[in-house]
């Protein structure tokens, strides 16, 4: 296992799978190294049937304090000291935002710079009522990458993209809520709880149907019309039984064991 990076499959239920950052003195800023080792760590739960779901959350009282400032000026090129940590940075986001199953940010304290790039590269985001967003380029001088800018706009919009960014301002979680950036608010003792008992949920849902959300979602946000998508897994659905499956299961008033596993 990558180093601060803690994978443990079934972390909280059958099928769902908890990543952990796991930096907690540092409240769980992300090294160069943790940057570059994420998506090898993806790749397993990824490819794994037996993951359905998985959870992204940080040790301790933070999600993820960003980037560790350390690393900003690190690099070989004088002339652009931040090209292997921006390479790595960006490979990161790619691999979790196209993670093959549904993934949620359970989110407790600081969520902040890369936290929030993380934390926005998931298909939703928890947080207790102690999360603290902000994206702060601003106030370091850097230009933010238009990857990672995109993600944060297709989410809330130019209004508070534009707040965040000139600013680094942070944001409260009720103020998350409101805006989008966060899709559930949840008292601290009841975060871990509902994170568990909705990723159960998603765990019984058809997988198949899940991955063609993604698709399609995908190609909407990308411009396309989701036509080629939709009409792909819909032949996929047929072949593979899950909507037989899905419609015995109704009739017979039980639980769909639906039989496609990607």
């Amino acid at each position: 296992m990558a180093e601060h990076l803690t994978l443990t499959p079934d972390g909280l239920g059958p099928g769902v799978a908890v990543l952990t950052i796991d930096r907690p003195a540092k409240r769980n800023a992300l090294t160069a190294g943790m940057w570059r080792d994420l998506p090898g760590v993806l790749a397993g739960p990824a490819a794994d049937p037996a993951v359905r779901v998985l959870v992204v959350t940080g040790a301790g009282s933070s999600f993820c304090a960003g980037a560790d400032i350390a690393d900003l000026l690190g690099g070989p090129d004088a002339a652009d000291p931040m090209a292997a940590l921006r390479r790595d940075n960006l490979a990161a986001q790619a691999a979790l935002r196209e993670f093959p199953k549904p993934t949620v940010a359970m989110i407790r304290g600081h969520c902040i710079g890369g936290g929030v790039e993380l934390a926005t590269c998931c298909d939703l985001r928890f947080s207790d009522e102690t999360g603290v967003f902000g994206v702060t380029p601003a106030k370091v001088g850097i230009v933010y990458t238009p990857e990672s800018t995109k993600t944060l706009l297709d989410l809330v919009g130019p209004g508070l993209t534009r707040f965040l960014l000139f600013s680094g301002e942070l944001v409260d979680a009720p103020t998350a809520l409101r805006t989008g950036l966060v899709d559930r608010l949840l008292p601290p003792e009841e975060l871990e709880d509902e994170v568990r008992r909705f990723a159960g949920v998603l765990a019984s849902r058809s997988a198949l149907t899940q991955r063609s959300t993604k698709e399609v979602v995908t190609a909407l946000l990308g411009g396309g019309d989701g036509r080629p998508e939709v009409a792909r897994w819909y032949r996929e659905t047929i072949a593979a039984g899950e909507l037989a499956e899905g419609v015995a299961a109704f009739g017979e008033r039980r639980s769909p064991d639906f039989p496609w596993r990607g």
